[in-house]
């Protein structure tokens, strides 16, 4: 995938040191990249820094962005990058033992394909996951990682990726199907009814 003629512009103008040229790339990809630090980070505050921190990284690093590659990809991964640096920072590993897989039961996964939710319901489900298994989630289902890229990220084994992943689609699934079950009034039996 090749680069708009004029981002490469800009991408050079920057490179030259242009101030105009990197305000004007900073306005034009500041909120998509916010989006991105903001899935990894708790708090807007953290996602703020991550996007700062990645910007100067950005800016520094544009002479080893390939024309070749999407411009949009290469920041998204130094985001990325960015926010797990300060996800590692701030927690030891705690949720990241190597457990089982565990699976979700037949039930589960034919009630959750039954449904029928907004990108703001899946959004609010998977930002309730605890965050050990839920960076992984997003690393692998969002971001499109590999467990081997996932595991030299955080620092963890393979295999832990794949639990922590298998771990957060059953946590997804019972966020959901909580979900339907609230939107969807039960038709309880009349024997309560006073006559």
């Amino acid at each position: 995938m090749s680069v708009e003629p004029d981002i490469l512009e800009l991408i050079e103008k920057c490179k030259a040191g242009d101030r105009r040229a990197q305000f004007d790339l900073y306005g034009r990809f500041s909120g998509l990249m916010f989006a991105v630090s903001l899935r990894y980070t708790n708090t807007r505050i953290d996602a703020e820094d991550v996007v700062q921190n990645a910007w100067v990284k950005i800016f520094s690093k544009l002479d080893t962005f390939s024309e070749n590659n999407s411009f949009e990809g290469w920041m998204r991964r130094i985001v990325v990058n960015t926010a797990i640096t300060l996800y590692r920072k701030n927690k030891k590993h705690a949720n990241q033992a190597d457990i089982s897989e565990v699976l979700a039961t037949p039930q589960d996964i034919d009630a959750s394909k039954q449904c029928d939710f907004t990108r703001e319901e899946l959004e609010n489900a998977i930002s309730r996951m605890p965050e050990g298994y839920g960076v992984v989630f997003k690393l692998y289902v969002i971001d499109g990682y590999k467990h081997k890229e996932i595991a030299e990220m955080l620092d963890i084994e393979v295999n832990t990726s794949k639990s922590q992943l298998s771990r957060a689609k059953k946590f997804l699934q019972g966020v959901l199907l909580h979900m339907e079950q609230i939107a969807t009034p039960r038709v309880d039996d009349h024997s309560n009814i006073d006559e």
